[in-house]
């Protein structure tokens, strides 16, 4: 159960939470498959990509950009560095579609959204992100949702410790944050082992680095649709 009345700081996902994104990252490895199906099977391409993708997290981090450098990175270690100058070209334009994929709410969030927002609740209700800064900013503009957060705050990864100095920086325990998202991984997990509590609304497709094994939690609430948060809080 969630204590509602204690919340302090009300903390949604962006990606896959809000709006769809996810989708559009599967539709582009698959283009990227067909580009360089003379180097082997989509799945020996995509397990290729992953690995290099898991290689360049600490350095290159999560989002648009860093993906699109691992595509380049991935094609020219599976050609052997053969790989033809125009085909790098198909690559980034493929690649760069994603900086200005829509950022369209999902069904429910805005209404909800709105709701939530005339309650005024005794809480901060923001967006915590991770990725880079431009991009996640930029979506958020398209999705047209900024006026329904106190603030959007973007990290590198969802890590423990971010969510401590998330609650520092907004002088709350804990304890008083309930997070908002769909990957078990980065947005549940996190918050229930520190003792924050936490609402699971898990999407359609995910990102195979946020698989994770779920677990019944006391503080955790899973729901079904985004509109049943006015139900819980």
């Amino acid at each position: 159960m969630i204590d509602a009345k204690r919340i302090k700081l009300l903390a949604f996902d962006a990606d896959d939470t809000l709006w769809d994104c996810q989708s559009y990252f599967d539709v582009v490895e698959e283009k990227y498959t067909t580009i360089l199906s003379d180097y082997g099977s989509p799945d020996d391409i995509s397990a290729s990509l992953f690995k290099i993708e898991s290689a360049n997290m600490p350095s290159l981090g999560y989002g648009c950009k860093a993906f699109i450098l691992s595509l380049i990175e991935n094609a020219i270690a599976i050609s052997h560095g053969s790989l033809p100058t125009e085909k790098v070209g198909e690559i980034m334009t493929l690649g760069k579609e994603l900086l200005n994929m829509p950022a369209t709410p999902l069904p429910n969030v805005v209404a909800t959204l709105k709701t939530l927002k005339k309650r005024e609740g005794n809480y901060k209700t923001i967006v915590f992100t991770k990725g880079e800064l431009l991009d996640q900013e930029n979506k958020l503009k398209r999705s047209g949702l900024s006026e329904s957060f106190d603030e959007i705050i973007v990290v590198s990864d969802k890590t423990q410790k971010e969510y401590l100095n998330l609650c520092k920086r907004f002088d709350c325990a804990i304890e008083d944050l309930v997070m908002v998202g769909n990957s078990f991984r980065s947005d549940i997990d996190p918050v229930l082992q520190l003792g924050g509590s936490a609402i699971y609304l898990p999407s359609q497709t995910l990102w195979q680095h946020e698989m994770a094994e779920e677990y019944e939690h006391e503080r955790l609430v899973i729901l079904k649709s985004f509109s049943e948060l006015i139900n819980i809080l």
